[in-house]
């Protein structure tokens, strides 16, 4: 690839230069082989692959020559945000379930260099001639080992036996590999392995012990201790994450939740919340432990242990990335042990009898009935809130914009006074419902 493309790639993404992994992967992407990169949870893996696809890509062409297969939704739209970012000028497309497939299949009528999405969405357009594979000559499988679980094999199998032109396959994983099926086509195979095997040197292992069963109250006054920072905390299902939500809601901790039950407006609207710090702590399942790309997550909490030595890296690897530092405590009860699998003592951690509440997030969400489909962008919204709800630079926080809709945080102490200012007005000419997301 030309130096001066990758100095165009890393100046859009905000990055000095390339780690090892990257550099690697981009000069393994050069040789005839099919590639299997290992690397721990958040040391810069998604830019390794991207990287040696660009480099593979041809401006000229007008049909879709890349593919990348994710495990879930956020991954996939993690992966898009990432791609558009390096302002590469190729068209992309993210394809996953939970949103409406006639808006995906606008965007696919003029081809895309670039598809990104999960499975089963990515095999349906594939059977309604939506997209077309003939001419796809490299793939992506991201997090390989949980897209080749059990229940995706049939999809995967049916994608993978139309890509006829197929010339590149790349697998990244966050854990040692499983056993790829034949279908996958692996050949003549390079491996990076830059698993390093132990923790991240950024990140701190901690236990609390709980003396109930129950480990709510040990839960609430761990947050208390924690204060008004990010903080996820892992159940091991559903209905564990809404009972714990809710529990810590009445004790006076500012929530979210987040599982695979909930519409994609709900994920979107839990998400947007606690990236946009509304709400300090979110609560969730294993869902969150891959393609969930916070910055600055201070605390992981296991909630629930782990079920596997591969769920507590994936949980893990929520905070401490790249080099940030951060912490993974562990809450056990009278009757838990600590899994075989973590060799090296926690480091043990006393709670106040009494746990005092933390300061209350200074950010609420809007939620706006308009995004990209709309022709609405981040400038449009700065601007009417700016104008027409009085609001000051420094009252407006994080923005993202959706197909169709928009969240925005704003300073709360703000958000009543700007609703009423705001509640008739339009934006760009259209009359939107702007609310608090709920």
């Amino acid at each position: 690839m030309n130096p001066d493309t990758i100095k165009k790639v890393l100046t859009s993404l905000g990055i000095n230069k390339l780690n090892q992994l990257q550099s690697d992967s981009l000069a393994a992407a050069q040789q005839d082989q099919d590639l299997i990169l290992l690397s721990d949870t958040g040391s810069g893996k998604t830019l390794a692959f991207l990287l040696p696809l660009l480099a593979l890509m041809d401006k000229k062409s007008a049909d879709t020559q890349s593919l990348i297969i994710a495990p879930s939704r956020e991954l996939a739209l993690q992966i898009e945000q990432v791609f558009k970012t390096m302002a590469t000028g190729f068209k992309v497309t993210c394809c996953y379930g939970g949103h409406l497939r006639e808006t995906e299949e606008n965007n696919l009528i003029e081809a895309p260099a670039l598809i990104i999405g999960t499975p089963g969405r990515l095999a349906d357009h594939i059977r309604r001639g939506n997209i077309h594979t003939h001419n796809i000559q490299t793939l992506v499988l991201d997090e390989f080992d949980k897209s080749l679980e059990l229940g995706f094999h049939e999809e995967m199998a049916f994608i993978t036996g139309t890509l006829s032109s197929l010339k590149k396959r790349i697998l990244t994983s966050a854990t040692a590999a499983t056993e790829v099926p034949a279908f996958v086509g692996l050949s003549n195979t390079q491996t990076l392995n830059y698993l390093s095997g132990t923790p991240a040197a950024h990140l701190s292992v901690q236990l609390v012990h709980s003396p109930e069963k129950d480990k709510i109250e040990t839960l609430f006054r761990l947050i208390c201790k924690i204060g008004d920072r990010s903080i996820i905390v892992f159940c091991n299902h559903r209905e564990a994450v809404e009972r714990t939500s809710t529990l810590l809601k009445e004790k006076g901790i500012v929530t979210v939740w987040y599982h695979g039950a909930l519409e994609q407006p709900e994920r979107d609207s839990a998400l947007a919340k606690f990236r946009n710090g509304s709400s300090d702590v979110l609560v969730t399942t294993d869902l969150a432990a891959r393609g969930l790309d916070v910055p600055n997550i201070h605390s992981i909490i296991h909630y629930h242990l782990p079920s596997t030595e591969e769920v507590f890296i994936h949980r893990n690897g929520r905070t401490a990335r790249m080099d940030a530092s951060g912490t993974a405590i562990l809450i056990l009860s009278p009757d838990e042990t600590l899994p075989a699998y973590i060799q090296e003592p926690p480091i043990p951690i006393d709670l106040p009898d009494k746990g005092t509440l933390p300061d209350k997030p200074k950010w609420a969400t809007l939620l706006v009935s308009a995004g990209k489909k709309d022709k609405v962008n981040k400038v449009d919204i700065v601007g009417f809130l700016s104008h027409k709800g009085q609001l000051k630079k420094d009252d407006i926080g994080l923005i993202e914009v959706k197909d169709f809709i928009s969240f925005v945080a704003i300073r709360k102490s703000k958000a009543s006074h700007t609703l009423h200012l705001i509640k008739d007005q339009k934006l760009k000419n259209k009359k939107v419902k702007i609310e608090v997301a709920k």
